[in-house]
């Protein structure tokens, strides 16, 4: 596969195992083997990168009985060792190790209403040379379809042992432990019959065929069976699961902002707080300045989006465990393999319009590197809720008392998020990326009912994964930006002095000499927003910005909001001498329309806030984005190649409507 060759993760030469006692967990996906994991491990695993790669894989430790503790390697999903997929190469690298690094035992999770497909992964496992353990999952359901299964006959004609489970229910796993304890110790002998190592894919699918049929039987056409194909007859119907996505993707959302807002209110207040306890009891100077404004200030803005991302993570992980996930990705995908992207990739893409942190996170899902990396690059052009107050204010700038059009504005801002989307994964998958989206091969999986403590699990996985890359790269970026915005300090304009001395008269009332103070702070924060380095460096780069129409005041704008999208409202409202919200404050938005450039013509001519609306679609201006651009990926260079090419097609295209418009005489 070259398209995969071109991307693909470096194998590495070994891979230590930390434990006295080690044991994989592999299965095809679907099987529940990640439910398994949670049950034998719970909150004591762990998520991290296998070396080598940017894959997760979660350890744990097992407590086996007699106090005895074994370490638990949940591999990724896979259905064929050989496949040429980074997920299929780290399983080889894992059980073709040298004996002293591979695992001590592999439990490998078969789902038992899928046996025959499941049986050929256990084939291939039985000629590695690894002592297994069948955990034959999901029994529950197979007997509510008539299916019967000898595990005796399965484990004598496989030569291990077969435990029957319900991991979802936590059935069978005390006997799983003891089994692997069993193997471990050399109680149980195993003699493997598996396959001929050299055996194609047809021998395997013959001999898993004839094996499931000595091991389980049953009755046909139970009712189970007949539900779920009217089931999957609606959910996989072009036009009826189109229709059935898009309620159950409306559901999805509507839930995570509904029960996301009392949490987040929460959150936000509780900065507050403590950004008024800085100020309180911190004596004025710039320690207090960099704890409020750049510390607490910087972190209250991304760690806001924390109940959003662990919800959002548990309301996948309950649709995953349902069933219905891999029917959603299969009919997304007719539209989305057209431009390079699997149907996995619906989820983060739906995702990015709350906020790009989780849905970048969630490409996790998608099991091809390249469709993840594509899929990566591309969720920021979907405009996230951050972008919404810079929305508001240029459309309300472009069409003065126009609710109409600067409605369809608004719109066409969502519109044009999600075409440059698509297009450009297409333009990827032409260049940087070559290749088309692998196709959906997946075996859909069994209805059943979601495991609460599996999405609990997951949803505290993905927070503190979250929180680790708040608590580092994050924090840096805000004191950064924080001290360009706060140095070199400059005297109080000679105005702003003036204003304070009025202020200060006695026979000047209590509402003028608050009037007065208020009007003096804004002077004060134009000067030093002007006198910044963040304001030296707009100067300097007005040159760049001039062909879009941007004067030095809006190109201060444009930098700062690289920290992220919304500061570009605080900044142009303390530039104008105000400091209101312009979502709620029509007297800030009329100050903003009216402010002058240094000749005395307006900022903000029609062609000129077109021009900034449309760059703020496209352009990547949020660094938290970046950093989990770089932690999922592993590398800067995507993080780069996002920054570089969202900026510079938004430069282009800004630049096409600004003078456009201007020659079309709306200058």
């Amino acid at each position: 596969m070259s398209s995969q060759a071109a991307i693909a993760v470096p194998e590495p030469a070994s891979r230590p195992l930390i434990a006295p006692a080690t044991v994989a967990l592999l299965g095809n996906p679907n099987t529940g083997k990640t439910t398994v994991f949670n049950r034998l491990c719970g909150a004591r695993a762990k998520t991290s990168n296998y070396p080598g790669t940017t894959t997760a894989t979660r350890t744990g430790r097992c407590d086996l009985g007699n106090r005895r503790l074994v370490e638990v390697v949940d591999l990724p999903g896979v259905y064929d060792l050989r496949l040429d997929a980074v997920e299929s190469r780290i399983a080889r690298l894992t059980l073709l190790a040298q004996a002293d690094e591979r695992p001590d035992a592999v439990v490998v999770v078969v789902d038992a209403c899928n046996l025959s497909r499941n049986l050929m992964l256990t084939g291939e496992l039985l000629t590695t040379g690894v002592p297994v353990i069948v955990a034959l999952n999901m029994v529950d359901l197979a007997q509510r379809r008539g299916l019967t299964f000898d595990a005796s006959v399965l484990g004598s004609r496989l030569g291990v042992p077969v435990v029957p489970i319900v991991a979802r229910r936590g059935e069978g796993l005390d006997t799983l432990k003891r089994e692997v304890a069993a193997v471990l110790d050399g109680t149980t002998r195993l003699a493997p019959a598996g396959p001929a190592a050299d055996a194609s894919s047809d021998e395997l699918s013959v001999w898993a065929d004839q094996l499931a049929t000595e091991a389980a039987g049953g009755t046909q056409g139970s009712p189970d069976d007949t539900l779920t194909e009217r089931l999957d007859q609606a959910f996989t119907h072009p036009v009826f699961g189109l229709v059935a996505f898009l309620i159950a993707m409306a559901g999805l959302f509507w839930t995570l902002f509904t029960l996301a807002t009392l949490p987040m209110d929460v959150i936000e207040a509780t900065f507050a707080l403590l950004g008024n306890i800085a100020t309180t009891y911190l004596p004025a100077g710039p320690v207090r300045d960099l704890l409020t404004d750049g510390i607490i200030g910087g972190i209250a803005g991304t760690v806001v989006f924390l109940p959003q991302i662990c919800l959002l993570f548990f309301l996948i992980s309950l649709l995953e465990d349902t069933g219905y996930l891999a029917r959603a990705a299969f009919v997304m995908d007719r539209v989305l393999h057209r431009f390079g992207l699997p149907g996995h990739a619906f989820v983060p893409l739906l995702t990015s319009h709350a906020c790009a942190l989780p849905g970048i996170m969630s490409t996790r899902l998608i099991p091809d590197r390249r469709d993840r990396l594509a899929t990566i690059l591309v969720a920021p052009f979907r405009s996230c809720s951050a972008r919404l107050p810079v929305y508001v204010l240029l459309t309300s700038l472009l069409f003065r008392d126009q609710p109409l059009l600067a409605g369809l504005a608004f719109a066409g801002c969502y519109l044009l998020g999600g075409t440059a989307a698509l297009a450009s994964a297409w333009a990827f998958g032409r260049t940087m990326l070559p290749g088309r989206a692998r196709p959906m091969v997946l075996e859909l999986p069994s209805y059943k009912t979601p495991s609460l403590s599996n999405a609990l699990i997951t949803a505290k996985d993905q927070g503190l994964a979250f929180l680790r890359t708040v608590g580092t790269t994050i924090v840096a970026i805000c004191v950064v930006m924080w001290w360009l915005s706060a140095y070199p300090r400059v005297e109080p304009p000679a105005a702003a002095v003036a204003l304070r001395a009025q202020a200060a008269q006695p026979d000047i009332s209590p509402e003028q000499s608050v009037a007065l103070a208020d009007e003096a702070d804004a002077l004060e924060a134009r000067a030093r927003q002007s006198g910044s380095f963040a304001g030296r460096i707009g100067r300097a780069a007005q040159p760049i910005f001039e062909p879009l129409g941007y004067d030095w005041q809006l190109t201060v704008g444009v930098l700062t909001s690289f920290l992220a999208r919304e500061v570009f409202v605080s900044t142009m409202s303390v530039l104008v001498g105000g400091a209101g919200d312009p979502e709620v404050d029509d007297g800030v938005i009329d100050r903003i329309r009216s402010m002058p450039r240094e000749d005395g013509t307006p900022v903000f001519t029609r062609a000129t806030a077109a021009s900034a609306l449309v760059f703020f679609v496209l352009a990547m201006q949020c660094l938290p984005t970046l950093a989990v651009t770089r932690k999922e990926t592993g590398t800067w260079r995507y993080a780069g190649i996002q920054l570089a090419y969202m900026s510079g097609l938004a430069y282009i295209v800004a630049f096409a409507v600004y003078q456009s418009l201007r020659a079309a005489g709306m200058s």
